[in-house]
């Protein structure tokens, strides 16, 4: 903050507009959808435990693309137009009466519970206090913005399914999650085996896996793994494909080990492996589900082991703000490897006419 400044009352800052990028349908995509607006609406003024947040990047997920592209029921539960965008890092402008322990001009960051109106993609964001903790020493602002979502689900996706010393196979291990998933199973002491393309071997080799499947070399997948001959602990798919990975895990599964689904192409993914019955043909093994929900002793943790450098952030690439739409193009071609960071307020004040934008 500049000294020759008085001190902003973090309480009573309210700003009144904002950039951001805002979305009122998603037909033909939401990339295809969205609008910059210079003088957008600001959140409201923060209450009780809620936080006010100047974002300086965001990072994006696919969720949020494909929770708006839900139709109805996405309709259903939020308020239109509405910035995207879920991860974030920013600095606290404005606190509500029950959230005084964060203070002016902190860095922080996290990520509200679902897609909401107010998300990362706009100047400002409006969020829980319970949702955001500080930037630890050591961690730049884009690795931050990266960290909170795909680290607290691959995180999720482990912890209380293994112990140190079990295998533990990663489906899809070059995503956003799946980076994070392989580096947080090494720490928790497992023997880690990917799946991947031929040109995200090395990746997942230098993220820590012991052992690489090259699933582009294989015509028939769950037949390589059977004849592997090599039982896991732990199944953590990230892809949801080939959809008899599940159907056929007990080929390779240990019969007390979870299949563990975080991301799949389709909803109905999740859905026929949850409930067609083993009876007629479907899984033998215990199906998780993931839900994220945030968990600030693990989000914490992760900080420590990116601040020590214990776990790397991958980023895939880094959009600025004119360039939104382009990173979700990126981010849906489903080629990024690792996190697609995008930054939201320009360090050097520049409006978005600088970047040929018609305001």
């Amino acid at each position: 903050m500049n000294p020759a400044m008085p001190p902003m009352d973090v309480a009573s800052f309210q700003p009144e507009s904002m950039q951001a990028w805002l979305y009122s349908g998603t037909s033909g995509g939401l990339e295809n959808n969205l609008n910059f607006n210079p003088s957008a609406r600001a959140p409201p003024a923060p209450k009780g435990n809620e936080v006010i947040v100047k974002v300086l990047s965001a990072a994006l997920n696919p969720v949020d693309y494909k929770f708006p592209e839900m139709g109805l029921a996405a309709r259903m539960l939020m308020t239109l137009p509405a910035s995207p965008g879920m991860d974030f890092c920013g600095r606290v402008v404005a606190t509500g009466p029950l959230a005084k322990h964060f203070k002016e001009d902190q860095l922080v960051h996290g990520c509200p519970a679902r897609p909401v109106q107010f998300g990362s993609l706009g100047e400002y964001l409006i969020i829980g206090a319970d949702r955001i903790g500080p930037v630890p020493d050591g961690v730049s602002v884009d690795h931050a913005a990266a960290l909170s979502l795909a680290g607290l689900t691959a995180y999720q996706s482990l912890e209380g399914h293994v112990k140190a010393g079990e295998k533990v196979l990663i489906n899809g291990a070059s995503g956003g999650c799946g980076v994070f998933a392989v580096q947080i199973a090494k720490q928790l002491g497992c023997h880690v085996t990917t799946i991947c393309s031929t040109r995200n071997v090395e990746l997942c080799l230098r993220m820590g896996a012991d052992e690489v499947i090259d699933y582009t070399a294989h015509k028939d997948l769950v037949a390589k793994l059977q004849d592997r001959k090599v039982s896991f602990d732990c199944i953590v798919d990230n892809v949801g494909l080939p959809s008899e990975l599940y159907y056929q895990s007990h080929h390779f599964l240990k019969e007390d080990g979870a299949f563990v689904q975080v991301g799949a192409s389709t909803l109905m993914t999740f859905l026929g492996r949850m409930g067609w019955p083993s009876f007629l043909g479907g899984g033998q093994r215990k199906f998780v589900p993931v839900m994220t929900k945030m968990d600030h002793r693990q989000l914490a943790q992760l900080g420590e082991w990116v601040s020590e450098g214990k776990i790397q952030i991958q980023l895939d690439g880094v959009f600025e703000f004119h360039e939104t739409p382009k990173a979700f193009e990126r981010l849906r071609s489903g080629r990024a490897r690792g996190k697609i960071v995008v930054h939201v307020s320009d360090p050097n004040n520049q409006s978005m006419e600088s970047f040929g934008i018609g305001l």
